[in-house]
């Protein structure tokens, strides 16, 4: 769905223009919190600090499955719902 825009960002240096925080969870909200667990605002973000053209997700849900931080440790994801309630509040959602 996103993903030849996701091609796009990741080959310029596309900053963000606001930003704001999730309020509910959702897809999108559960990926953001990974890549912020690994240190990255998201996932164009890692994209271009990684210079990969796709990130490994679970077929079942399309969560991300595995990201790898800025210091080449792995983070490895499960397939079900990481993100518990009390951390949606601390996901910080960008508007590009």
């Amino acid at each position: 769905k996103k993903s030849e825009v996701s091609k796009v960002m990741a080959k310029a240096d596309i900053k963000p223009k606001s930003m704001h925080r999730a309020k509910m969870w959702s897809d999108d909200v559960e990926n953001l919190y990974r890549f912020q667990q690994a240190g990255y605002r998201d996932e164009v973000e890692y994209k271009q600090v990684k210079q990969v053209d796709v990130v490994e997700c679970w077929p079942e849900t399309g969560f991300v499955k595995k990201l790898q931080r800025r210091d080449n440790t792995f983070y490895y994801y499960n397939r079900q719902r990481e993100c518990e309630d009390k951390d949606v509040r601390k996901v910080k959602v960008y508007v590009y």
